[in-house]
């Protein structure tokens, strides 16, 4: 897959000294899942937390909010099967190189050298890597415990059990995650822009993923000169 700047799967080109990361059909499996995973999370906390139950009521609803918004959490990934741009970036998440490692070890990952990061980083850190890991396995594992959990009378008991054990602590765990991401998303504008808007700062890009950056360059001069 090459990233593309005009053409169906992008929107507006970027500014001069902006480049594309994120072409319309990721960016739309990611605010989609996102959404989902805050419906699951939010309707999660009134279900088990008395305090916001009691506050809330509805317990019905929330109940059936929670189970469909489970249930539809991998559609998206599903249907975004079908964009090469959002296979593309499956594999490049999929692949662990030794600089990751190095990435993941190092107390200098913001380093800078002349204005570019001093790891090697490519289109995700590894830091972007196991998270993306982290929520593709616990959607699988919430949808297994949840389809349990809603339909329980085919199961034996011990299943039932450890089911909603599973879910309910993989609950806690997921809600830690998602804060971490939400913490440095939001702290990170250039992250931002590169998710809600598809395009991203040249000198961004420098700083966190120098690889990727030569890789762009590298294909743009291709490109150019065919």
């Amino acid at each position: 897959m090459t990233e593309r700047s005009e053409g169906a799967g992008s929107t507006v080109p970027p500014a001069k000294g902006r480049m594309p990361r994120f072409e319309r059909p990721v960016r739309w499996i990611h605010h989609t899942t996102a959404v989902l995973m805050l419906a699951c999370l939010v309707t999660a906390a009134v279900l088990y937390i008395p305090a916001f139950a009691e506050t809330v009521g509805h317990r019905h609803l929330v109940r059936t909010i929670h189970v469909y918004a489970g249930f539809a959490l991998p559609v998206p990934a599903l249907l975004g099967w079908a964009s090469r741009s959002f296979r593309d970036d499956l594999r490049r998440l999929n692949r662990f190189s030794p600089g990751d490692w190095a990435w993941l070890r190092g107390r200098d990952r913001r380093a800078t050298a002349g204005g570019r990061g001093i790891h090697p980083v490519g289109k995700y850190n590894a830091g972007q890597k196991l998270n993306a890991a982290f929520a593709g396995g616990a959607i699988l594992v919430m949808l297994g415990t949840g389809t349990i959990m809603t339909f329980p009378h085919p199961w034996p008991d011990s299943f039932r059990g450890g089911a909603t054990f599973v879910h309910d602590w993989l609950f806690f765990a997921i809600l830690v995650v998602v804060i971490g991401h939400l913490w440095y998303a939001l702290r990170d504008r250039g992250a931002l822009g590169g998710m809600f808007l598809g395009h991203v700062p040249e000198d961004w890009a420098a700083r966190h993923h120098p690889a990727w950056l030569d890789e762009r360059k590298g294909r743009d001069r291709v490109a150019g000169k065919s």
